[in-house]
């Protein structure tokens, strides 16, 4: 039982691990699909008042997070971050570990995603990462200030956000979760898993005891009450039961032959 919790556990976390990793994997695509939207259908209608006060919301990086937080209050456990190494925005500003990951899709700009796990105060944390390139809508604010919006100046100032190149990874989009979330999905389902284990179990001890005692203990009882009996003489004793399993009844047979053989040599004496 130790060795199938074990197995279990194991397989049960594996699966838990997969399917957080790919729900956050949906948020990512979610969040690509808001920064499209903003980019291409919202930016343009802000154009024209961005010129008397600067908009975030036409920004795409800066929906996407709203978006999320938002979110956030609805799934607590999950966590969204832009994570970007020179970003116009401080609070979209890398940490050293998102920093690392960042710098990981820059040294192999072919890795699509990346995932893991890491130690916190609060406890492990898995992650989910893909690359944030330049596009091309991107160097309209972030190439040179003298480019950028003076709204958006004005706000953030010139000396972060800017200097990034075409195609270039800037950040990284980073989905975070506890991995005590995935534990208490696999914590659940491996209760349910064990318990029914655990009945099956019970069941089939119960119908083995069943069987064991119907087609061997009970019988073979009978024919060592029996046999005592015809030990100590008396005729009268029944005839010994020719139930039970293959092995019983090849006994009860052969005691029944023996029995035959005193019957004939006790009327031999008696003769």
């Amino acid at each position: 039982m130790f060795a199938i919790s074990l197995i279990v556990t194991s397989t049960l976390q594996q699966n838990a691990t997969r399917e957080v990793l790919a729900q956050a994997g949906l948020m990512l695509d979610s969040a690509k699909a808001i920064r499209s939207y903003t980019e291409t259908e919202i930016g343009p209608l802000l154009d024209e008042k961005m010129v008397s006060a600067f908009r975030p919301q036409s920004v795409p990086f800066y929906a996407a997070t709203q978006n999320f937080l938002t979110l956030h209050k609805e799934h607590p456990d999950y966590s969204y971050k832009e994570a970007t190494l020179n970003p116009t925005n401080p609070r979209d500003r890398a940490t050293d570990w998102e920093a690392d990951i960042v710098q990981r899709f820059r040294n192999d700009t072919s890795t699509r995603q990346v995932s893991g796990t890491r130690d916190t105060p609060l406890g492990r944390v898995l992650y989910l990462a893909r690359p944030i390139r330049v596009e091309p809508g991107c160097l309209s604010c972030h190439s040179l200030p003298s480019m950028a919006p003076p709204t958006m100046l004005a706000r953030y100032g010139s000396d972060n956000g800017f200097g990034w190149q075409p195609n270039e990874i800037v950040g990284a989009q980073i989905v975070s979760v506890p991995f005590a979330s995935a534990e208490s999905s696999a914590g659940r389902v491996r209760r349910d898993v064990l318990t029914a284990i655990a009945a099956m179990l019970v069941s089939v001890l119960l119908v083995v005891n069943a069987s064991l005692y119907v087609l061997v203990i009970r019988p073979v009882r009978r024919i060592a009450r029996i046999a005592d009996q015809v030990s100590l003489g008396d005729t009268s004793a029944a005839e010994f039961p020719r139930g039970g399993g293959p092995e019983v009844a090849a006994l009860s047979a052969a005691f029944d032959r023996m029995r035959k053989s005193l019957d004939k040599a006790l009327r031999m004496l008696g003769g």
